[in-house]
Formats: structure tokens, C-alpha cells, sequence
């Protein structure tokens, strides 16, 4: 809420975690997946612990692996633990933990983890914040006027689902939308964030509601925007 931590202790063996037990940690958008207290843990964890979504959608995309990444305290008798000295894991002082604890919200509260701090104009942050968001809604109404031409032109030529390459999702989507009159799509508590390291690359997050006349269904979507050129896709 309007404050800054930066939490030490971090990547034995550096930053951009790869594969299971390198001692890396992982450089990029993440979100709390479980709040863990202190009486369920040791004391190495001090006082409590958050697992994050590592290895994200992105992190699999680009084959990395591995498990077990927690935002965590340090020791009682510890106030802060010195520089690369965890397993991977991102590790803060207890008091600044306990402080920022009271506000995650599981599968909600983002952890952006960078190897070094990034800076940019609020004129610039603004101009691409609002590109992203015409982006956004341009997918969207594209996808409502049922132009499914239209409406894949929002697409890089290597989108994939991980399970379905670009091919595959076309053949889908004019598959589905030959069979409806008519869609609504509807997009709530959308957030955005500037990929970590990655000039050219955001992570778009909404609630989805979306009708139509054959079918209805509301779920949390997750995208990842690059830019080729001087587009979003």
C-alpha cells in the first residue's frame, strides 16, 4: 500500500533460475499461491512463509523447471540474512514479512522479482500502460463483433497455450464462432505488469465474464503480451 521492500538474502548462485537445484532465483512475475504460518514451519523460516507460482507459464514456455520457491522470514535469533545466501528462495526481514503478510491475498498479490531495479519516465510508463490497455480492449471487442479474422490478428505467430501452437487455436476459434449468433465479453480488475529483464514482454491479469449464445463462463485469465515491432500481440 504505497510502500516499498526489497527483501536480501537471495540466489546462492545468482539470479535466472534454470532447472531444479541450481540454488537460482527466478527472475519474474509471480503471485503467492499459499499462506503458510509460523506454527506449521521451523524457526528457519521465522515468521511464516508465502509459496509463489514459480515456474510460471512463461518459465515452462521457456524450459525452466523446478519447485519450491517461498517468500519467507529469517530466524528468530536472525535479523536479516546476508546477500545469496538462500536455496532460491526470496527472503525478508521478519518485521518487513509480518508487515507485508497482513495484505496477501493467495493466487492475488504479485511478487515481481528482478535482478536489478529498472527505471523509466511516468510519461513513457503511462504512453505504454495505455497502449497495453488498447490492446486489451481491441482483443476484446474483436472478439465480441465475432470477426474471427480480426480477432486473431492479436496474435503472434508464436502463440501457444502450451498445449496449442497458433494453427491450432485458429482452426478452434473459427471452429466455436461459426456455431454463435452473438458473444459478450466483459473484463474486470485487469492489472498489468512490465516483465522483469524483458524489454519487450508484459503480463496482463483480468477476471473474464464472458456470454454468449451457446454458452457462458466467468474464470481469471493470464496473458503474455509481446512486442513485435511497434505492436502488442
Amino acid at each position: 500500500q504505497g510502500k516499498e521492500y526489497f527483501a536480501t538474502g537471495t540466489h546462492k548462485n545468482g539470479a535466472e533460475k534454470i532447472k531444479e537445484g541450481d540454488q537460482k532465483t527466478p527472475v519474474g512475475v509471480y503471485f503467492v499461491t499459499a499462506n503458510l504460518p509460523r506454527q506449521k514451519l521451523t524457526d528457519f523460516y521465522g515468521v511464516g512463509a508465502f509459496p509463489i507460482s514459480y515456474p510460471n507459464e512463461w518459465d515452462r514456455r521457456e524450459g525452466r523447471n523446478g519447485h519450491g520457491i517461498w517468500l519467507h522470514g529469517t530466524p528468530s535469533d536472525t535479523y536479516s540474512r546476508p546477500p545469496r545466501s538462500s536455496n532460491g528462495c526470496v527472503v525478508l526481514a521478519n518485521q518487513d514479512l509480518d508487515t507485508l503478510g497482513r495484505t496477501f491475498q493467495v493466487g492475488l498479490t504479485p511478487v515481481i522479482i528482478t535482478s536489478e531495479m529498472e527505471w523509466t519516465s511516468p510519461d513513457v510508463l503511462r504512453h505504454e500502460r495505455q497502449t497495453l490497455i488498447q490492446t486489451l480492449e481491441g482483443w476484446r471487442k474483436d472478439w465480441e463483433s465475432l470477426s474471427t479474422g480480426n480477432y486473431l490478428k492479436h496474435y503472434s505467430k508464436r502463440f501457444s497455450t502450451g498445449e496449442q501452437t497458433l494453427s491450432d487455436w485458429s482452426r478452434q476459434k473459427h471452429d466455436v464462432n461459426a456455431r454463435k449468433s452473438w458473444i459478450k465479453v466483459r473484463l474486470a480488475n485487469v492489472s498489468m505488469f512490465f516483465y522483469p529483464g524483458k524489454e519487450n514482454l508484459a503480463v496482463v491479469n483480468f477476471e473474464q465474464d464472458y456470454s454468449s449464445s451457446n454458452l457462458s463462463n466467468r474464470m481469471n485469465k493470464r496473458q503474455y503480451l509481446i512486442k513485435e515491432g511497434d505492436r502488442w500481440s
